[in-house]
């Protein structure tokens, strides 16, 4: 299969249409791979960005507390805010390694964000104990279809009883890629319980064909 995922060269940088056209998890190592040191100043500052805040927001909102584990933690958007909600013990899980090597440099108040970083493929399953994480969030590993609602059942998994979730799932796939079913399932056979979500904005101030995007920020807490 041709991946959808274009080379760079020379001064050339990746946008919005390059994230939304990741297909497979084998894209999403060759795009970010590419990407991960221009990743900050290149996307998150030109675009608006406040996805991340958003779900950190979210989860401290609900009583969300750590140790907590990133998913899809990128270059640790979501754990910079966070730390700086006052959320301690943060793990962050990535695809990408190239990602991971930036997300290790961000500190807050001169500490490391992140007390451990994973690479693993929430498809394939991830090396993480059963039960290991009191809080679990993530901000855009649930985007444009590359996971689907089959990845949270290894989500739910690593969170222990009364760990308090909030994903975010794009508002577009939230009914169309079964994660409406999979969730209403996973609480009608008693696995989670306070199911509730919020639409909140992925960026603000940007006028580009996807700046008025939604995330459906989905909150939950395991059995």
């Amino acid at each position: 299969m041709r991946s959808s995922v274009r080379p760079v060269s020379g001064d050339d940088d990746f946008g919005l249409d390059d994230a939304y056209a990741v297909e497979t998890p084998d894209d999403n190592r060759r795009l970010y791979a590419q990407w991960a040191s221009t990743y900050d100043s290149g996307f998150l500052e030109t675009q608006g960005y406040v996805y991340d805040r958003s779900v950190a927001t979210a989860f401290v909102d609900a009583g969300g507390r750590g140790p907590v584990l990133d998913l899809g933690c990128g270059t640790g958007a979501v754990g910079i805010a966070l730390a700086m909600l006052g959320v301690d013990t943060i793990d962050g899980l990535d695809i990408s390694p190239e990602m991971l090597e930036q997300a290790a440099t961000k500190q807050v108040e001169d500490r490391p964000v992140y007390r451990r970083l994973v690479t693993g493929d929430l498809l394939a399953g991830i090396e993480i104990p059963d039960g290991a994480y009191a809080g679990v969030v993530s901000a855009g590993t649930f985007t444009h279809g590359h996971v689907g609602s089959e990845a949270l059942g290894e989500v739910i998994r690593v969170g222990a009883p009364g760990c308090s979730f909030a994903i975010g799932i794009n508002s577009a796939h939230y009914e169309l890629r079964g994660f409406a079913d999979a969730l209403r399932g996973f609480e009608a056979d008693g696995a989670i319980t306070d199911l509730g979500h919020q639409d909140l904005p992925i960026y603000e101030n940007n006028d580009s064909e996807h700046g008025s995007d939604l995330a459906r920020v989905v909150r939950f807490v395991k059995r």
